[in-house]
């Protein structure tokens, strides 16, 4: 019976479907007629309700965060500021679809260089306003202009002109033809804030027009929100509250887990997944999309504005060796290109052949760069990707027969993307991936991106870049796609070892819905609106 009660918590969380239940359940002991009125009971029971306060425990933050969503860097305010405070005009839904959040519908010109969106009517603010096109039009300009500050500057860098046409109507002139564009404006930087009189937007107050409303914000610690008795959407946001600690320690917590201080955590230990996974009170699901670890270097900078050496480093890596102890399996192998496995015009191992741990092969390349060994310097912390530290140690190792010093340089996880990332010639790095090719490669790779993290230039990249985001043929798209994808493996500067799967943990008390998104951690940071309590 002890195994009966964790099948049903686990069909009741969405870890299992019911054909798997019924599976397990038979194969536990129990007859076809009690599965089935287990399995009807507990998704009945399944049903979403209110109240209870969530408290969830993340990483990715630090005392630098802010609620300007231009200065939005990493998971923490990703799942505050994109997931609890405020909405974009689409979103993406579980299933990996393009839906309207405050956006009820979308046309473009025959061109696509001309896009139309249709506001929803009656969303209001937290603080009472009523949501109209001007409020879009000061929210997207925040991020626009060349003095702009705003990671989303890549993304949006085709926006020529954005205006108002009326009050639930907005129009998009872009530079040229994006058949992406209404993905690349769910992006979380591109949340919408209620317009000042003087003009710009008020991103400091944290009012939106998300399912929560800001009670407390203090960077780098916690951020404590309530459930918004107005919210527009119908069967959403059910907690009464939620609390987001910052904990950058998995071993913290873990224990905070274990312990019942905390509901929900991201980023499991996965040398330690198998304990948690034995708990009666504790649930263990991943989801598997495009998240990935990099170790960018800085091509503007000796030795690694030589591509030979940055071919020596990508052939140092053991990336079988990653994948089996560092993910235990949770994953796949990396290729040094970003377009992962829930991306439409990813290359096949036909298309670019998988690199493969070679440092006789990394000898030639150091050779060719006329050197007979090389000594380097990698910066990382625990905050830079799962299992960052223990990664990079087995990197050394590795790299050692390919004539390889590297020495590792801890830095701490508290300013980690402030201080570290973007600023030292070689560290280490995340992405979780993005919806369509365009995105990611616009906005981390073409050339004068904010969010360009080896500062990488290439002249038949950036073409066909802008050529692959107006074709329509879907033939002719995929092959730009795949030569954009081979140049990157070939010439960029990112030593790309892994695809990711996102492994969470959280009480059996906390209830997931069937399927969950997979484009970023907890349910594409939306696990405020989508989850509940028993």
């Amino acid at each position: 019976m002890e195994k009966l009660g964790k099948l049903k918590r686990m069909l009741a969380s969405g870890t299992i479907d019911r054909r798997e239940f019924m599976g397990r359940a038979l194969a536990a002991g129990a007859t076809v007629a009690l599965a089935s009125t287990l399995a009807s009971g507990t998704l009945k029971a399944a049903t979403p309700k209110k109240g209870g306060r969530l408290r969830v425990a993340i990483t990715g933050g630090g005392s630098g965060d802010v609620l300007d969503p231009a200065q939005t860097l990493d998971s923490y305010m990703i799942n505050v500021s994109f997931g609890q405070l405020r909405n974009n005009l689409t979103e993406i839904a579980p299933n990996g679809d393009l839906i309207g959040e405050l956006a009820e519908s979308w046309d473009a010109s025959s061109d696509a260089a001309t896009w139309t969106f249709k506001l929803r009517k009656g969303v209001e603010f937290h603080n009472g306003k009523t949501l109209d096109a001007d409020d879009v039009v000061a929210s997207i300009n925040h991020h626009r202009g060349e003095d702009t500050k705003s990671a989303a500057k890549g993304i949006i860098a085709p926006i020529e002109d954005v205006k108002a046409d009326g009050k639930d109507t907005v129009v998009f002139k872009l530079s040229g033809g994006s058949a992406d564009f209404p993905y690349l404006i769910s992006d979380y930087h591109l949340v919408i804030c209620p317009a000042k009189d003087g003009g710009g937007m008020d991103w400091e107050s944290g009012v939106g027009t998300g399912g929560y409303v800001l009670e407390k914000f203090d960077p780098g610690v916690r951020t404590s929100v309530n459930r918004n008795p107005n919210y527009w959407k119908e069967g959403r946001a059910h907690f009464d509250s939620i609390e987001t600690l910052y904990i950058a320690d998995v071993g913290a917590r873990t224990s905070a887990l274990k312990t019942d201080e905390i509901d929900v955590m991201s980023r499991v230990d996965l040398k330690t997944v198998n304990l948690l996974k034995r708990s009666s009170s504790i649930q263990v699901f991943k989801t598997t999309g495009n998240q990935h670890s990099t170790l960018p270097m800085d091509t503007r900078q000796a030795p690694y504005d030589n591509n030979h050496v940055r071919l020596a480093l990508k052939y140092a890596i053991d990336r079988e060796q990653w994948l089996k102890v560092i993910l235990k399996g949770y994953g796949e192998l990396g290729n040094d290109f970003p377009i992962g496995p829930a991306n439409q015009f990813r290359a096949t191992t036909d298309d670019i052949p998988q690199r493969a741990y070679d440092p006789d092969k990394a000898k030639h390349h150091l050779k060719q760069a006329g050197l007979d060994k090389l000594a380097v310097q990698l910066h990382v912390a625990d905050t830079a990707f799962e299992g960052a530290v223990d990664a990079v140690t087995l990197y050394r190792e590795t790299a050692k027969a390919a004539g390889i010093d590297l020495k590792i340089v801890r830095e701490p996880n508290d300013g980690y993307w402030s201080n570290v990332w973007l600023k030292k010639p070689w560290c280490g790095s995340y992405w979780g991936g993005r919806p369509t090719e365009d995105w990611m490669f616009s906005q981390v790779y073409s050339e004068g991106a904010d969010w360009n993290e080896t500062f990488w230039s290439h002249e038949r990249f950036n073409k066909l870049l802008v050529e692959a985001r107006a074709e329509l043929d879907q033939k002719k798209r995929r092959d730009l796609y795949v030569e954009m994808q081979r140049i990157v493996h070939d010439e960029g500067g990112a030593v790309i070892p892994l695809f990711m799967s996102y492994v969470h943990a959280a009480r059996t008390r906390v209830q997931l819905p069937e399927q969950m998104a997979s484009n970023w951690e907890l349910d594409g940071h939306k696990q405020a609106e989508r989850w509940w309590f028993a």
